[in-house]
Parts: C-alpha cells; structure tokens; sequence
C-alpha cells in the first residue's frame, strides 16, 4: 500500500506513477482474440460449441444447447429466497425509475424561411449484454445494463453469460427474468462478443454490446467496435474516497476494500487533511481485510495499487480527484454540497458520510456501469442515451432552398466539388 503526502519533493510523479493506467492488452491476447473472432465469424455455432468445451469445461450436444430458456429464468427467479426476491425486484424498480428521466424526445423548429430542421431520436432494435460469470457472478450488472435498455424502447436484448462446468448462477438467470431480457445464451468470452457482432445460426447479431469483462472480453469488444457499437472498455474498479475526518474509521475500510475485493488490480484510494484520521483508518483497512471471503484479491489489491494520501486541505483533495477521475467518488464530509462545485471528474459522486458506494452498486437507482482509467473525464455512465440513435431532420422550403443553395454553392465551390455546387444551384434557380 502506498503512502504519499503532497509535500513530499517527488509527489507529482508517484501520483501520477499510482493512479494510471490505460486500457490495452498484449500482442499475444491480442492474436488469440483475432483467432477467436475470425473462428466464430466464419464456423458460427461450431466454433461457440468449440470454444465453450475448451475454455468453459463445458460440452453441449448441439446449437440448441447453447440457448438457456427463459422459462428456466423464471424458475431461478421463483426459488429464490423471499428476501432475496424482493431486494432484486425493489433494486430493478428503483433502476428502471432513475432511468426514466433520461428518456429523450426529438423536436423540430420552423426557421424564418419556412425550413423544418430538427432531431428524430429512435431506439436501438436489438442489443447484446454480456455479463461475467468468472470470479463471481453479478446479477446487478443484468439489472443495470438491461433496464435502460428497456427503458429507452429496444425492442429485443441478448444476454450471453458464461457458464463454467455447466454451473449456472441463479441470481443472473433470475435478473433476467426481472429485466426483461428475451434471450439467453451459455456463451462467454471473446466468443460471445464475436457472436453477438457477427451472428451465429443461433444467436443473432445486434446492434451494440454492453457489459464489462476480462482482458479478452474488452480486447474483442474493442476489435469489433464499427461492426457494433460499444459501452466502453471497462478497466479495474475504482473508488476514491475523498474524508474530512468526520466519518468512523471501519466505514471507510469497508468503502475502500468493497472495491479492493473486486479484483486484484482494482484500486482504492484514500484521500484526507487530517494526518490522525489518516492512520485511523490505515489501521481500519488491516483489520477489517482479515474479516473478508476474499481475502487475497483485496490484500492484493490494496499492497499494489491502493493509497493512503495526505493533503493540506481540501481544496487540495479535491484537485487531485480531478486528476485521477475515478469512477467511484466518495464525499465523506460533513458538507458534502461544499465541495462539489470544486469536483468535475467522476462517474458517480456519493454525497455524505452515509451514502457508500455499495448503495450505488446495487440498489440508489443510477447506474453503477461507470467510465473507469480516468475517462470520466469525458465520458458518463450507461444510460438510456447509450440505447437510442439520433437523425437529423432537414426539409428546405422552396424559398429556403434558393437562399441556402447560394451559400451551399459557394462555399462547394470554395472546396472543388463541382457536383455539390450544381446540386444546390439547381434549388437555387428552382425557388427563384
């Protein structure tokens, strides 16, 4: 675990040594990824079943096998516990409302020559969800990336989903059924992103992939993104807790190692001005990693990528959260409303001591699939604005047309493009 203290001479490069990190993969997952999506582009569902017995220890009879019937969705979704239940289905409504208000309608305005000019906005017809099904299995990731999906109007989601040794997780098959989702299939890796993009016999092609996953999945997705439209490429999970001393000590390791537990290269940062609450909660984050099931990935994760730093006060604090740009900021101050006008980069800000990031993972309504490796610099959560397509609207009126065509010639001509000058010379003479 790192200690670092802005007064120290060489603070600048061992932040900025600490805090990057730049989506890629090497020349060898890249080859092999090539392989996988070149085998599915051209074998289809022989090259899935291929694949899902390698890599998934996982051997299907034919295509029909790769599809898992959403009457079996239904079923999870009927034996899990009632408390269970419950919380899934509170988690989806509040979801589903959250991302109501991110619905958008087109418009149209009439300009002084009578052109209609405006923006129809239109729902993806059919998207692909990947969800992970490795380390741990995340039905949240179906609530939040099917529900705005359906809120914006998509008329048909995919969801592909691993299933290694034929173990399939009943949470995830049971958000199916809560989100909605119309199909899915016990495919995984670089093979599902393949299929999704391309198309199989039996999965069919869609219009754009979301979802995060490992090396390879991010590597596939960034391959075929043209063919497809993609989320993001996710990196490790982040958070930033940013505390003036105000909240105990264990809260705070909790919210530090929620994120250190998710993988071994996730990173936790801690931020304050307060050197004593510094070391409380250093002391905090030892104690409580003992009490963890996993354990290993969050020490891991802590020693190597997580931070304890020392600021000389806030306004310092809050700076360089704007340098790092975490996909998880957290507030821990009494006045948490003071500080966000000085807070411009972050997937999502979590105001006050009792709002932790967990609340955002799973159930405060927001999306928790967040820009992460210093992209919330120019990028946003998933929303329904990551399901929907625009297109311009332009209808010239025959008065409109000849004053438009002038300008439009000149500057065609200005160019060198002969026939786009006569195109809009032919209005011009038309509306005269």
């Amino acid at each position: 675990m790192n200690r670092l203290d802005t007064k120290q001479t060489d603070f600048a490069s061992a932040f900025s040594a600490l805090h990057g990190w730049e989506a890629g993969s090497d020349q060898q997952v890249e080859q092999r990824v090539r392989e996988i999506l070149d085998a599915v582009h051209s074998r289809g569902d022989a090259a899935l079943l291929e694949y899902t017995g390698r890599f998934d220890r996982l051997e299907l009879a034919d295509s029909a096998a790769l599809e898992i019937p959403l009457r079996d969705c239904e079923a999870a979704l009927a034996t899990l516990p009632a408390e269970g239940r419950a919380a899934l289905e509170a988690a989806a409504e509040r979801i589903r409302s959250y991302h109501e208000h991110q619905r958008a309608q087109g418009w149209e305005i009439t300009d002084a020559s009578g052109n209609h000019l405006g923006q129809r906005i239109l729902p993806l017809q059919r998207v692909g969800i990947y969800v992970p099904g490795g380390k741990a299995a995340y039905p949240s990731s179906v609530l939040m990336n099917a529900l705005p999906a359906k809120v914006a109007g998509v008329e048909e989601i995919i969801m592909t989903v691993p299933t290694p040794g034929g173990e399939v997780n009943p949470w995830v098959l049971a958000a199916a059924a809560v989100a909605g989702v119309d199909r899915v299939f016990r495919v995984g890796g670089a093979q599902a992103v393949a299929a999704l993009a391309y198309g199989t016999e039996s999965v069919p092609a869609v219009d754009k992939i979301v979802g995060p996953g490992n090396i390879y999945v991010a590597t596939a997705k960034r391959m075929v993104f043209g063919k497809v439209g993609i989320d993001m490429i996710a990196g490790p999970s982040e958070i930033l807790v940013l505390s003036d001393g105000s909240a105990p000590a264990e809260w705070l390791a909790w919210d530090l190692l929620s994120q250190a537990e998710h993988d071994e290269i996730a990173q936790s940062i801690f931020i304050t001005w307060d050197a004593a609450h510094l070391e409380s909660v250093a002391s905090a984050v030892d104690n409580a990693l003992s009490e963890l099931d996993r354990a290993p990935i969050a020490r891991e994760s802590w020693q190597n990528r997580g931070a304890l730093i020392l600021t000389r006060d806030a306004a310092e604090a809050c700076a360089l959260a704007n340098q790092v740009a975490p996909e998880h900021l957290e507030l821990a101050v009494e006045e948490p409303r003071a500080l966000l006008p000085q807070i411009r980069n972050a997937g999502a800000i979590f105001l006050g001591i009792h709002t932790c990031e967990a609340l955002g993972d799973y159930v405060a309504g927001p999306n928790h699939v967040l820009p992460t490796g210093g992209s919330a610099r120019f990028s946003s959560p998933l929303g329904v604005y990551d399901f929907i397509k625009r297109s311009s609207l332009i209808e010239a009126s025959p008065t409109g047309a000849a004053e438009l065509g002038r300008l439009a010639q000149a500057l065609a001509e200005a160019e060198g493009l002969t026939a786009h000058a006569r195109s809009a010379a032919a209005r011009t003479r038309a509306g005269q």
